[in-house]
């Protein structure tokens, strides 16, 4: 299976420093974060370690997300990220977490030319919600097609109707978020998402998309006898 030949733009998903324009057998297109992806890689300083990974990235467009649960707030901290590179998306939650939609905050950055990546999309309505404010932007809208799966709902059947809309409705772009294995490339690219954001061990996972399920079979098989001797196991 050919993944070079490529009609969507692959992310990665909070690599550590290390991990950023590391070659793994397929282009990255850009990055993306959250504060739960900081805390994971160790980050002590969330504006210094915005600067860090930028000083591995300077071209890509690259993701950061506020963290504020107010409408000042968040308009404050999105105007910092924004001014640390011309790459910078501002990544806006779809809601405060009091569920409240954060529109209004939206608005004044779509009004400042700020570039956004709203994510924590989950349905539908929510996209509908913003889609007036943001759709002659360039916006990405972060739909968490993984989280979808997790409760028991068809995320690629759901895709495919925000896509639709996304694409009929805004110059937006859609993205599959929360990836859960590597075969959610192709069911996103099936699927005509503009872009995927995987987490590196699920990218690493991509050069294995067409592998003969006999050989792997057997690599199976000699893996769990060599664990099994060199535990030194007896029954």
């Amino acid at each position: 299976m050919n993944i070079h030949t490529k009609t969507i733009e692959l992310y990665a998903d909070g690599p550590n420093l290390n991990e950023i324009n590391k070659n793994f057998g397929i282009k990255i297109d850009g990055y993306t974060f959250n504060p739960s992806l900081f805390k994971k890689n160790g980050a002590k300083d969330y504006i210094n370690y915005c600067k860090q990974i930028l000083e591995e990235c300077t071209s890509k467009p690259v993701s950061f997300e506020v963290f504020s649960d107010d409408e000042k707030g968040m308009i404050k901290q999105a105007e910092i990220l924004s001014n640390l590179g011309k790459n910078i998306y501002v990544k806006i939650p779809i809601t405060y977490t009091n569920g409240q939609s954060t529109s209004k905050v939206i608005q004044n950055l779509v009004d400042q030319n700020i570039k956004l990546n709203i994510t924590a999309i989950f349905v539908m309505e929510q996209i509908q919600d913003i889609i007036k404010i943001v759709k002659n932007s360039e916006a990405i809208l972060s739909i968490f097609a993984g989280r979808i799966y997790d409760c028991g709902f068809d995320a690629k059947k759901e895709l495919t109707t925000m896509n639709k809309f996304i694409k009929d409705n805004s110059n937006c772009k859609s993205l599959w978020a929360s990836t859960r294995m590597a075969y959610d490339y192709i069911n996103a690219k099936e699927i005509e998402t503009n872009i995927i954001t995987m987490q590196t061990s699920h990218i690493e996972k991509l050069k294995m998309l067409g592998t003969d399920l006999k050989k792997y079979s057997l690599d199976t098989v000699k893996q769990f006898y060599q664990d099994a001797k060199s535990s030194n196991f007896k029954i």
